[in-house]
């Protein structure tokens, strides 16, 4: 289970499993609810230094299990704070598995530990997960294996995504639905440079090509500063053409939830 204990004071206190853990929260400018012996307790604490970061009374195993949403996460301490999953995405998983049906083909990109995909995969949708990182591909497999999913219809791709995407268009195949959750900043599998600012638009245009003759819908959330609900929608119109658009934040589920990032879903049908 995944819950959002407290928040509060540029920090967020959340249970992951069996574990609870203190990270890094810049927008939680309010005054923590818990006391703060509550808060020491923490099985780990993330401390930010300059532009590095460090786990502090690091009590977690070297990995561990956590069941969100229905899907398994393999889940460990990484040196840039995350954990292997991002709860705040489980509110478009479920929204997904309500439009995908079996067959249907969805594309998932910048696709990190398989949240999206093992959800889609669950409903019998066939999908291609693609990301840059050899070691994230290597992690959603894991995922994929405790969820007994192993065998479903699903393309593992390690690639830089705009040529990823120049390839597959070259090759005639197309999606009935595709979802992105690109970085503010990034590079590729051979050291490509993204930044959202600059490639978002062109980036969006191959995606356009690769729907489907009757798509279902484009997903497009991120996490960067400055880019508000209003602006993904305002790019799922002007670049994909979608006409009926459903926006919001992100957040993290808890008794006062976190805001972390926003969303826009370009809906054909």
């Amino acid at each position: 289970m995944y819950n959002l204990i407290d928040s509060g004071e540029g920090r967020k206190l959340e249970q992951f499993g069996p574990y609870i853990i203190d990270r890094p929260a810049s927008q939680a400018v309010w005054p923590k609810r818990l006391p703060h012996l509550t808060w020491k307790q923490a099985d780990a604490r993330l401390v930010r230094e300059g532009e590095g970061s460090r786990w502090e009374w690091n009590r977690l195993p070297e990995n561990f299990e956590m069941t969100f949403q229905g899907i398994k996460f393999g889940l460990r301490a990484t040196d840039f704070g995350h954990l292997g999953v991002f709860p705040e995405h489980g509110q478009l998983w479920e929204w997904a598995k309500e439009k995908l049906s079996p067959g249907t083909t969805l594309l998932n990109l910048f696709a990190y530990s398989g949240g999206m995909t093992l959800a889609a995969a669950k409903v019998g949708a066939q999908v291609c997960h693609l990301d840059a990182s050899k070691g994230m591909v290597s992690w959603a497999r894991e995922n994929a294996a405790i969820n007994h999913l192993e065998k479903a219809p699903i393309r593992w791709i390690i690639d830089d995504v705009t040529k990823f995407l120049r390839r597959e268009i070259t090759r005639g195949r197309r999606y009935d639905a595709i979802i992105l959750d690109p970085p503010t900043f990034g590079r590729g599998a051979q050291g490509e440079l993204f930044k959202i600012e600059e490639d978002v638009v062109p980036l969006l245009q191959l995606c356009k090509e690769l729907l489907s003759e009757k798509p279902l819908f484009v997903v497009l959330s991120c996490h960067t500063p400055g880019f508000t609900p209003l602006v993904l929608s305002h790019l799922l119109q002007e670049v994909i053409g979608c006409q009926k658009i459903e926006n919001g934040e992100l957040f993290l589920p808890g008794e006062l939830p976190l805001p972390s990032g926003c969303y826009a879903r370009g809906l054909f049908r």
